[in-house]
């Protein structure tokens, strides 16, 4: 037997509990997967505003530098949990809304 570690973000889900608030299994994942796009792309909008401060046209060897703090920003969203992470969390804590789309 291997004495190979896990990888701890590997989680078993419990189904019925997947299953609450829609009956359809289908149906709650594109609920987590639509509210992990918008996580997602609200992480990235943050990350970009905060790396647009170091900007710069002119690449010298003092930049490389000064770079510090921009790969620690960029370090620290990297360690940050991923969006579907938070967005299963989110809905099997019931704190998130939907609704189905009307067929008009």
């Amino acid at each position: 037997m291997s004495n190979q570690v896990s990888n701890p973000s590997i989680i078993t889900r419990d189904l019925e509990k997947m299953l609450q608030g829609t009956d359809n299994i289908y149906k709650s994942i594109r609920v987590i997967a639509s509210r992990a796009k918008q996580i997602s792309v609200k992480s990235k909008e943050e990350l970009n505003r905060k790396l647009a401060e170091f900007a710069s046209t002119v690449d010298n060897l003092e930049e490389v530098f000064e770079n510090r703090e921009q790969i620690e920003i960029s370090k620290f969203y990297e360690r940050m949990p991923k969006s579907t992470v938070n967005a299963i969390h989110e809905f099997l804590d019931d704190k998130l809304e939907y609704r189905k789309r009307s067929e008009d």
